[in-house]
């Protein structure tokens, strides 16, 4: 995919003002990163349009996550056991096709969001997602 400028996201300059195009996975880092679903829930109320279009938002985030991870909400790190929905340094090297070194590097480089649980690097697969896409972007 070629890399977008910021005005390829920006639309309308008619009366109304502009409209900015917010994609779904974009959308979700906002809420991961930005902690944007904290502030959507602590303005609902103020003002009408803001709560319609933070909630276009989380639609959005929430879309863009069922169809990249197969799940609706961000998982939450484990202390113990194992989840189908964090890897390991390993298991996302193979989904991504690189080594394992080489994912612990972009972690490092901090191009890939993981987790550290007892010593060991944890990765979503909103995360490899998110990645991936970046990789595609660039």
């Amino acid at each position: 995919m070629a890399e977008r400028t910021p005005a390829h996201y920006v639309h309308g300059l008619g009366l109304a003002g502009p409209v900015v195009i917010v994609p779904g996975r974009i959308a979700a880092w906002l809420e991961r990163h930005a902690d944007l679903n904290s502030v959507r829930v602590n303005a609902r109320g103020m003002d009408p349009e803001a709560d319609a279009v933070l909630l276009a938002i989380r639609w959005a985030a929430l879309a863009w996550r069922d169809v990249a991870t197969g799940s609706q909400e961000p998982a939450e790190p484990e202390v113990t056991g194992s989840s189908r929905q964090w890897m390991t340094t390993t298991q996302a090297g193979n989904r991504l096709g690189i080594t394992d070194r080489a994912v612990r590097l972009a972690i490092q480089e901090g191009r890939l969001p993981a987790t550290n649980v007892d010593g060991r690097w944890r990765i979503t697969n909103e995360d490899i997602a998110h990645f991936t896409a970046a990789k595609k972007a660039a």
